[in-house]
């Protein structure tokens, strides 16, 4: 982050969004999927990233009060979710790297439909969800961070299930 095309994350997140494909954000990719939804889905146009248009009227994602460049902490993921669904726990610790995060329009973009399943301790949000697509998920943690690399972060496997899964559908329909 910045990408070098934010129209084309914007694109990319929009089509895996609309057509089922299974979706994994991490810190950016969770920026940049909040901000995808709340101009396509919730008609807030204007929304915009900080990062890449710091003078924006209607920020949605903007510098965190606190850094979390090389910070780890607790992640709280809502019973019934899919971020607890793919951690086996209701508690997890994350690592971060991120120095941007939502900072309005949560009640409009939960309002139509997105789930924020996953908060720090402080009650910010760390994961969301789109509750009813096969597998989309956002998180401003990184599991790559998590780890020492010798075996996948939960949610890394999970997205890996949903992929096979939405390979195997597809082969399965007529062409």
């Amino acid at each position: 982050s910045p990408y070098r095309s934010e129209a084309g994350v914007l694109a990319a997140i929009r089509t895996a969004r609309e057509a089922g494909i299974p979706f994994l954000g991490t810190c950016a990719g969770f920026q940049h999927a909040l901000l995808e939804y709340a101009r396509h889905v919730c008609g807030l146009t204007r929304a915009a990233h900080a990062e890449n248009d710091p003078d924006a009227d209607d920020l949605l994602i903007e510098p965190l009060t606190c850094s979390l460049v090389d910070h780890g902490g607790r992640v709280d993921s809502g019973r019934g979710s899919r971020g607890r669904a793919v951690s086996g726990s209701e508690r997890t610790v994350e690592r971060y790297f991120c120095a941007y995060g939502p900072s309005r329009h949560l009640d409009t973009l939960r309002a139509h439909g997105l789930r924020f399943s996953g908060h720090d301790e402080s009650g910010r949000v760390r994961i969301a969800e789109l509750p009813g697509h096969p597998f989309f998920l956002a998180t401003l943690f990184q599991p790559e961070l998590s780890d020492d690399g010798s075996r996948p972060h939960p949610v890394v496997r999970a997205l890996a299930r949903a992929a096979v899964d939405h390979a195997t559908r597809g082969e399965r329909q007529p062409a």
